[in-house]
C-alpha cells in the first residue's frame, strides 16, 4: 500500500456505547468490508477488562483488510496489543513520549482542534497525521471547539502531512471537507451508529471517488 493510499479514505472510530464488547468485532469487520482504511479503538470506560485481547482480534481484522489500527490515548495498550499506533489529544502523553515508547515505525496522530499552529508543531515533531475538528455539531463531543473548512485549505498549503477531519461528519456533508483538503474523514456515529454499518462505511468511502465527488453539490 502506498503512503497516499494508507492515509486516504474513511477513518472509523469505535465507541464503547455504540460498540459493546459482544458486538465490536462484527461491527469493525463490517466497517472494514465497507472500505474503512483506519480503525481507531476508542474506549472511555473506567474498567476495560479484557480489552487487550479484544484489540488483538481487531488488529487481525485490520491486517486482513490491509487497514491500520490506531489506539485512542493509550500508549501502553497500543504497545501491548501491537497495534499500528496511537492517537493523542491535548490531555494525553506528548508526541515525543509516544514515539519513545512505540518506536520509529508507529503511526502517531495528533488532535489539533482548530489551531493551525498546533498542527505545524506536531508535523515538525514527527506526527504521521494531524486531525482538525469538530466541523459540524457532534453528539459524541457536543462541547468541542468548532473548526472551519477553510482551516483545512490553509493546512493543505503549509503542512506536508495527511489531514484528518472529524466532528459531526456524514455522507451528506463530508465531500466539502475533502474538497477543502481533508485526506481522511473520521467518524463515529455515521458508521457505528447506523443500522447497516457496512453500507454506511461504503457510502462514506465512496466520497473519495472522483466520480462521487463530482456528483455532489455544495
Amino acid at each position: 500500500m502506498s503512503e497516499t493510499d494508507r492515509y486516504r479514505g474513511l477513518y472509523a472510530i469505535t465507541d464503547s456505547q455504540l460498540c459493546p464488547p459482544e458486538r465490536i468485532l462484527q461491527q469493525v469487520e463490517a466497517a472494514l468490508t465497507g472500505g474503512a482504511r483506519i480503525i481507531q479503538y476508542r474506549d472511555k470506560r473506567q474498567q476495560r477488562t479484557g480489552c487487550e485481547m479484544q484489540v488483538r482480534e481487531i488488529l487481525k481484522l485490520c491486517e486482513r483488510a490491509n487497514a491500520l489500527l490506531i489506539i485512542n490515548d493509550d500508549i501502553e495498550l497500543a504497545l501491548a496489543s501491537k497495534a499500528h499506533g496511537v492517537h493523542l489529544g491535548r490531555e494525553d502523553a506528548t508526541l515525543s513520549e509516544a514515539r519513545a515508547r512505540l518506536g520509529p515505525t508507529a503511526v502517531i496522530g495528533v488532535s489539533c482542534y482548530n489551531r493551525l499552529e498546533l498542527a505545524s508543531e506536531a508535523a515538525e515533531k514527527g506526527a504521521d497525521y494531524v486531525a482538525f475538528g469538530r466541523f459540524f455539531p457532534s453528539r459524541t463531543k457536543p462541547d468541542a471547539v468548532s473548526a472551519d473548512p477553510e482551516l483545512l485549505a490553509s493546512a493543505r498549503e503549509t503542512i506536508r502531512k495527511p489531514l484528518v477531519a472529524i466532528g459531526g461528519i456524514t455522507h451528506e456533508n463530508g465531500a466539502q471537507l475533502i474538497a477543502a483538503g481533508a485526506d481522511m474523514l473520521a467518524v463515529i456515529e455515521a458508521v457505528f451508529g447506523q443500522p447497516d454499518i457496512e453500507a454506511a462505511s461504503r457510502r462514506l468511502s465512496a466520497l473519495f471517488s472522483p466520480q462521487e465527488n463530482n456528483n455532489e453539490s455544495f
